[in-house]
C-alpha cells in the first residue's frame, strides 16, 4: 500500500516547511529585539559600563584579524591589477581603482566578516550559554531587563565602533596596495596617491562610514538575538552560534545590495 509520509517528496516538503517556520521565527525575534533595543536607546537607558566593555571587544579584539584580511586582500588585488593596467598604459589609474574598491566595498565588507567571526560568534555563544544555564531567567527575577543589559550595549558598541575598524582597515589596505603597486608596476607613490584622490570622493567616504555603522549594529543585534532566543543545552548553544554567523553573513550581503542599489545604481 502506498504511504505518502514515506516518500522523499513528502519529507522534502516537511523539511522546507520546518526551515521556513524557523526562518520566520528567527526574523520575528530579531525584529522584536531591534524594536526593544531602539526603545531603550531613545529613552537613554544605556548601561555605560557594559557598553564600554563591549566597545573594547569591537575596537580591539577584531582589529588584528580585520587588518590581516583587508591587507592581504588588497595586496592580492594590487598584484593582479597594477601590472595589467601598466601593460595597457593605465598605471596612473591604479590608485583610483584601488581606492574605489577599498572604500566602497572591500574594507567594510571584509571587516564585517572578520567581526562576525571574532565578535559576533562570541556574542551569540555567550548569551546562549547564559540562557540555557538560567542566568537570564535569574536576571528577570531580579527585575533586570536582559535586553537592556545584554543587547543594548552590544548594539551600541557595534554602531559606534564598526566605523573605527573600517577607517583603520581601509587606510591600511590602501597603504598595502600602494606599496605593492610600486613594486609590481613601478608606480610611484606620489602618482598612486594623486590618482587615489582623483577617483575618491568625500561622498564615498561618508556612505562607507554609514554603511559600516549599519553593519556593526546588524552584526551585534543578530548575534545577540540568536543567543537570547536559545533554549535547551550545549547542543543548542552550538546551533545558536552557527545560526548567528550564517544570519549575520546573510544580513551583511543583503545590506550591501541595498546600499549599492540606493547610492550607486
Amino acid at each position: 500500500m502506498f504511504e505518502l509520509n514515506k516518500t522523499l517528496t513528502y519529507r522534502g516538503f516537511l523539511l522546507l516547511r520546518e526551515q521556513m517556520a524557523e526562518f520566520l521565527i528567527t526574523l520575528g525575534n530579531i525584529g522584536c529585539d531591534f524594536y526593544n533595543t531602539v526603545k531603550y536607546i531613545l529613552k537613554l537607558r544605556i548601561n555605560i559600563k557594559e557598553t564600554i566593555e563591549q566597545s573594547k571587544r569591537f575596537a580591539f579584539d577584531s582589529l588584528p584579524i580585520s587588518l590581516a584580511i583587508v591587507g592581504m586582500t588588497s595586496i592580492i588585488i594590487a598584484m593582479q591589477l597594477a601590472p595589467e593596467l601598466a601593460k595597457q598604459g593605465g598605471a596612473d589609474y591604479t590608485g583610483m581603482l584601488s581606492a574605489l574598491v577599498m572604500v566602497r566595498e572591500l574594507a567594510v565588507v571584509m571587516s564585517g566578516f572578520a567581526i562576525i567571526s571574532m565578535v559576533g560568534s562570541s556574542f551569540a555563544s555567550e548569551i546562549a550559554s547564559m540562557s540555557v544555564t538560567e542566568q537570564i531567567s535569574a536576571m528577570k527575577v531580579l527585575k533586570v531587563d536582559p535586553i537592556e543589559y545584554l543587547i543594548v550595549p552590544r548594539f551600541t558598541a557595534g554602531v559606534l565602533f564598526m566605523p573605527v575598524i573600517f577607517i583603520i582597515s581601509a587606510t591600511f589596505g590602501l597603504i598595502c596596495a600602494g606599496i605593492v603597486s610600486n613594486k609590481c608596476a613601478d608606480l610611484s607613490l606620489l602618482n598612486y596617491i594623486t590618482s587615489m584622490w582623483h577617483g575618491l570622493y568625500v561622498r564615498d567616504i561618508f556612505i562607507a562610514i554609514f554603511k559600516s555603522s549599519v553593519f556593526g549594529g546588524t552584526i551585534a543585534l543578530v548575534s545577540s538575538s540568536c543567543g537570547y532566543a536559545t533554549r535547551g543545552g550545549a547542543k543548542e548553544v552550538g546551533l545558536a552560534t552557527t545560526k548567528a554567523v550564517v544570519w549575520s553573513f546573510l544580513a551583511i550581503a543583503m545590506w550591501d545590495f541595498v546600499f549599492a542599489s540606493v547610492f550607486y545604481l
